[in-house]
C-alpha cells in the first residue's frame, strides 16, 4: 500500500509564536523548554471503555469525522446534512454509512476550516500523530484516508500504546454518578489506575427535569446499594458513590449546569422537590433551584472528600428541538448564553470560599466574564482557581486574550494550567501545543517589556504547562 508522506508540511516550528522579531526569539526559548514536557490531562471525554477495550480503531470517518462535533456542525453550516457525515440516528433511519465517502465529505470542504482551531487540530494530528499528509483536497481525499488506514492497523495506534507515544502522564475521563467504573477497574488491574483515572460527573441525577433523571437516580442507587426514596437517602447515594471514585483513582468533579445558582435549600425543602420528581412531578423553576443547591451540597462534599471541583455552566445544551430528537447530544448544537458568576456563586463562595479544603476551578465561554467576574473572584477566594479558555474559546486568540485580561488580577498562579476538554483522543497533544505556544508568547512580551525576567519567563512557562495542573488536582490519599 502506499502511504501518503508529508510533502510541505503545514506545522511550521514557528506557528503561533509572536511575529515581532525580539519576541519569537523569546518565545522560541520559552517554548523549547516545554513542548516536550508530560501531558497532564485532567479535564476530558475520552471513553474509559475504549481505553480498556485497546482494540484498532475502525477506520478514519469514525475516528476524526464522525464524533467531532466541532468539525460537524462547520460543515452542516454549509449545508452539508448530517446524513452524508454519518451521524447516526435516534430512529436508526438510513445515513451514509461508507467511512471513504464521509472522508471525502470532509476533505473535499478542508478550505472551510482555514482560521478555526479546528484545522491547527487536525493538521497536528494527521503530521505528528499520523504522519500523514495535512494537505487534503478532493484529489488527495483518498491517499490520505488509505494512509491513515494503514496507521490504525499497527498495534503503535492502539489506544494504550498511544498513552505513551503521545507523552500522556495522567488522563481523567468522565463518567457518571451511576457508572460501575468496570473499565477503570479493569485498567487498574493491568497497571493503568494511576495513570488513567476517572471523574465524578453527576448532572444526570442533579437535574430534576432530565428525561433521564429518574433512571440515572436509580442507576446511582442501584451501584451504592442505596434504595433512593427521600432526599436524605439520595445524598447518601451520592457520597458512596463519590467515595466510590476516590477509591478508583479520581481527582475531580465535573458540573456542567446550566446555571450557576448557588442558593441553598433547608433540608425539607430539597426533599419536598426531590420526592415530587420522584412522583414524575417537576417543574423548570424547582429544578433550577434544586440544582442550584447541589452545586453548594457539592461544594459542602468536597472540602469533605478532597475531590477537586470543576464548573462550566453558560451552554445551552441540544439547542435545535428537532436535531436533537433526530441525533441525540452532541452533535454541535449547544450555544452559550450569559451568565452572572458574581452573584450566582455569592452564596457557596460565603460559604466555603475560604475553606482551605476547597479548589473550585471556575470555566467560561463568554469572554466578557473573565476580567469583570472571574478573575477578580480567583484573585481573592483561595477556593477559587481560574480554568482555561473552554470550547468556544480554545482558540489561540482567545487564549492571548484570557492571558491579557486575568493575568492583572489573578496572576498565573491563580490558574488552572491548561485543561483540554476533548473526547478526540488524538487531538489532546494538539492542544496541549496550542496553549504552550500561546504561554510562551505572552510570557516573550513581558520579557521584552522588562517585566519579566528570562528565568522567571521559563519557569513561569513550565509551570503554567506542567506544575500548575498536577498542583490544582493532586492525587488523593484512598
Amino acid at each position: 500500500m502506499t502511504v501518503s508522506p508529508i510533502s510541505t508540511s503545514a506545522l511550521h516550528e514557528d506557528r503561533l509564536l509572536p511575529s515581532a522579531p525580539e519576541e519569537r526569539a523569546i518565545a522560541r526559548e520559552l517554548y523549547g523548554v516545554t513542548k516536550d514536557l508530560p501531558l497532564v490531562s485532567m479535564h476530558g471525554h475520552v471513553d474509559a471503555a475504549m481505553l480498556a477495550a485497546n482494540q484498532p480503531f475502525g477506520d478514519p470517518a469514525s475516528l476524526l469525522v464522525i464524533p467531532d462535533h466541532y468539525l460537524v456542525r462547520m460543515l452542516v453550516s454549509q449545508g452539508v446534512p448530517h446524513d452524508a457525515l454519518g451521524v447516526p440516528r435516534r430512529d436508526g433511519g438510513t445515513v451514509e454509512t461508507d467511512p471513504r465517502e464521509i472522508w471525502r465529505a470532509f476533505a473535499t470542504r478542508w478550505k472551510l476550516f482555514r482560521g478555526t482551531p479546528t484545522r491547527i487540530w487536525m493538521e497536528h494530528v494527521l503530521e505528528s500523530v499520523l504522519g500523514v499528509s495535512s494537505a487534503l483536497s478532493a484529489d488527495t481525499s483518498d491517499e490520505v484516508y488509505d494512509a491513515i488506514a494503514d496507521r490504525l492497523t499497527q498495534p503503535a495506534y492502539r489506544p494504550l500504546a498511544l498513552l505513551d507515544s503521545l507523552r500522556i502522564e495522567i488522563l481523567a475521563t468522565t463518567d457518571a454518578a451511576g457508572d460501575p467504573l468496570a473499565s477503570h477497574a479493569d485498567l487498574a488491574s493491568r497497571g493503568y489506575g494511576e495513570r488513567i483515572v476517572p471523574t465524578f460527573r453527576p448532572d444526570a441525577v442533579v437535574n430534576l427535569d432530565r428525561p433521564d433523571w429518574l433512571a440515572s437516580v436509580q442507576a446511582m442507587g442501584q451501584q451504592a446499594g442505596i434504595d433512593i426514596v427521600d432526599y436524605s437517602s439520595y445524598i447518601q447515594a451520592i457520597e458512596s458513590r463519590r467515595a466510590a471514585f476516590v477509591a478508583a483513582g479520581a481527582r475531580a468533579t465535573d458540573h456542567g449546569h446550566l446555571y450557576a445558582d448557588t442558593e441553598p435549600l433547608d433540608a425539607a425543602e430539597a426533599d419536598r422537590l426531590l420526592q415530587a420528581a420522584l412522583r414524575g412531578e417537576t417543574t423548570s423553576a424547582s429544578a433550577r433551584r434544586f440544582a442550584g443547591h447541589m452545586l453548594t451540597e457539592m461544594a459542602r462534599m468536597s472540602c469533605e472528600d478532597g475531590l477537586v471541583m470543576q464548573l462550566h455552566p453558560g451552554v445551552l445544551r441540544d439547542y435545535d428541538p428537532r436535531v436533537f430528537a433526530e441525533r441525540g447530544a452532541d452533535v454541535g448544537y449547544d450555544i452559550p448564553i450569559p451568565i452572572d458568576y458574581a452573584q450566582s456563586l455569592r452564596p457557596l463562595l460565603t460559604r466555603y470560599g475560604h475553606d482551605p479544603r476547597l479548589t473550585l476551578v471556575l470555566f467560561t465561554v463568554d469572554e466578557d466574564v473573565f476580567g469583570r467576574e472571574l478573575a477578580p473572584l480567583a484573585g481573592v477566594f483561595p477556593a477559587v482557581r481560574l480554568g482555561a479558555p473552554w470550547w468556544f474559546l480554545d482558540t489561540p486568540d482567545a487564549m492571548r486574550r484570557f492571558r491579557d485580561t486575568v493575568t492583572d488580577t489573578a496572576g498565573f498562579y491563580n490558574t488552572s494550567g491548561f485543561v483540554d476538554d476533548t473526547r478526540a483522543y488524538l487531538s489532546i497533544p494538539a492542544r496541549h501545543d496550542v496553549s504552550r505556544r500561546v504561554d510562551a508568547g505572552h510570557l516573550a512580551r513581558l520579557v521584552a517589556e522588562h517585566r519579566l525576567s528570562l528565568d522567571e519567563a521559563i519557569e513561569t512557562a513550565v509551570d503554567l504547562a506542567y506544575e500548575i495542573p498536577r498542583a490544582v488536582y493532586p492525587r488523593l490519599d484512598h
